[in-house]
């Protein structure tokens, strides 16, 4: 209940408050397995729509160079692979890890391709959505999201936002 009035409170005052109950949405991994939420409990979280033939995709490396940089201090890396623009990830699941691998040396872990736009899109990016201060839907791919360790914050960054610019690192040391 106090964290109910807590949101409340937040929102009037036009704070973002990122209740729990966005982990609440079950989500797969790229290989079928539900996703253990409690393992990204306290840890900063960047989630990425990711697509394998998009003209953005070469962000996959730097990325995967963001994810190696600053795993030991807590950042945890989530691609989530989505079909929605363009058709720019028309593959299964399993050769959208291999495409990532292969290409980009990607070790962060992938969702299972899912909607992130529209009617459809999942229920865990519609609460992503609504628990960021930007709203809208997600416009293209490589559109981050970086999520604060104590779960009250989302930092959201457009596709054209590099993983290597100084201002998105800044936003990820800041959320260590």
């Amino acid at each position: 209940m106090k964290w109910l009035l807590t949101f409340f409170v937040s929102l009037s005052l036009g704070g973002t408050v990122l209740a729990t109950d966005l982990f609440k949405n079950e989500i797969k991994d790229i290989g079928n397995k539900t996703i253990d939420w409690k393992s990204y409990q306290g840890k900063p979280l960047l989630l990425v729509n990711i697509a394998t033939r998009c003209g953005y995709t070469p962000q996959l490396k730097g990325l995967e160079q963001v994810y190696q940089k600053y795993q030991k201090q807590g950042l945890m890396v989530l691609g989530i692979p989505s079909n929605d623009f363009g058709e720019q990830t028309p593959e299964e699941n399993k050769d959208v890890k291999k495409f990532c691998l292969l290409n980009y040396g990607v070790s962060f872990p992938l969702t299972e391709k899912i909607v992130v736009k529209g009617a459809k899109k999942h229920p865990f990016v519609a609460d992503l959505l609504q628990a960021s201060s930007d709203h809208g839907e997600i416009a293209w791919n490589f559109e981050k999201f970086l999520i604060s360790k104590d779960r009250k914050s989302i930092e959201r960054f457009k596709s054209k936002v590099k993983p290597e610019d100084p201002q998105f690192l800044k936003a990820i040391e800041a959320a260590l």
